[in-house]
């Protein structure tokens, strides 16, 4: 059955029209993929955001001699102004630009899901002294402040006290560090979902509040594990919603559970790394299950190891690992429907360590209907809904 077939059929047929929705929609499987932080460059409002000239993508093609072959042949040179590769059957790309009011991971995401903020999340650079005692301190920090330089100044005397440390950031964030053995990842845990029902009791909307387990004995050997577990706040209806309802298993992975706080999503699978995830989506693509269904996948690494610690060779190093990754994926496509994107930038090279305000790639394999360039992110919901006939 071809992608034609797939996309046009339903609508052509009369009275067994039912009978053949039911029977294509059974088969149809989708793939997206979030890079998380890998941006492109050029949103027009940039400079609002403190992130005029910021370009992760562009930035490490011309300074870390990158070469994406298997990402440009879904169109990557030529969203980027240098085409390297010819395109792939079936692929089609474009940039998009958010329309909503920030530059974090919940709101890139749930644009992507369809849902466009308005207004942005609330943020802080430092939490009210009421707020943290209902959530239950004393604290250490309560600053904004990156993740590893809180630990090298902070960690010593978390572990002298047992006092977790809180932090945030530029994001409408609130993180709590603590260590993973002295302190134990279910009290953490138990922690920042108290802290998340108090933030919501209250009317604050801070987009996450993410637990920040580290190791380590001292500042030299700190360090944050895979075990990092985000509170969202409870989106308005996406198109996971759309789908569920209407019989479409959607399958998360990473940290999309966790960013849609659970709405809307069928199944979970947590990861640990991009090597964890993309081994994840092989295990789920390959089960080649007879329902309908969408995976939705967050690789984290280009974002937390790399873009948030001004590490553009390591970055680059990250890309071509999953670009080699793809290349053994893309024949394993065939007319299913493929889309990888970005929630927002990070560029390593950009002053400071938090995310840069920037518009992101949208490259696609067996798009249902045809991709609009400097569309907002919602383009993906329109691209997901029209595929799976909602």
């Amino acid at each position: 059955m071809t992608s034609a077939e797939i996309k046009w059929g339903p609508r052509n047929f009369g009275l067994g029209r039912g009978l053949l929705f039911a029977r294509i929609t059974a088969m149809k499987r989708a793939l997206v993929i979030v890079l998380d932080s890998v941006g492109c460059g050029g949103a027009k409002d940039a400079a609002a955001y403190g992130d005029e000239g910021a370009d992760t993508l562009g930035h490490l093609f011309e300074r870390e001699g990158l070469a994406l072959p298997h990402l440009s042949s879904l169109g990557l040179g030529e969203v980027l102004g240098r085409r390297t590769a010819e395109l792939r059957e079936g692929a089609a790309f474009a940039r998009m630009s958010e329309a909503s009011a920030g530059k974090d991971t919940t709101t890139g995401h749930w644009e992507l899901a369809g849902c466009v903020l308005e207004e942005p999340f609330d943020t802080f650079e430092a939490f009210p002294q009421d707020l943290l005692d209902e959530i239950g301190g004393p604290f250490l920090g309560n600053r904004a402040a990156s993740g590893t330089e809180i630990l090298e100044q902070l960690g010593q005397e978390h572990l002298r006290t047992g006092r977790p440390i809180v932090y945030t950031s530029a994001d409408s964030v609130l993180q709590i560090a603590a260590h993973e053995e002295r302190c134990g990842l279910k009290q953490l845990y138990a922690l920042c979902q108290r802290a998340r029902d108090v933030l919501d009791r209250r009317g604050l909307r801070i987009g996450r509040v993410i637990a920040r387990p580290f190791l380590g004995d001292d500042p030299a050997t700190f360090k944050r594990t895979s075990n990092r577990h985000d509170y969202s706040l409870m989106p308005p209806e996406t198109v996971l919603n759309r789908l569920k309802a209407a019989g479409v298993e959607t399958i998360g992975v990473g940290k999309i559970s966790d960013i849609f706080c659970g709405s809307g999503i069928s199944e979970s699978h947590p990861t640990k790394s991009n090597t964890d995830g993309v081994a994840v989506i092989e295990k789920l693509w390959a089960e080649e299950r007879p329902n309908p269904h969408l995976i939705f996948a967050n690789l984290v690494d280009f974002d937390m190891l790399f873009g948030h610690r001004r590490d553009p060779a390591g970055y680059a190093e990250c890309l071509r690992e999953f670009d080699a990754w793809l290349g053994g994926f893309l024949p394993k496509v065939g007319d299913d429907f493929l889309l990888i994107t970005a929630d927002h930038g990070n560029d390593p090279y950009h002053p400071g360590t938090d995310h840069t305000r920037e518009q992101v790639p949208l490259l696609t394999v067996n798009a249902p209907v045809p991709v609009v360039d400097s569309a907002d992110f919602t383009q993906v919901a329109r691209l997901v809904d029209a595929y799976f006939g909602i």
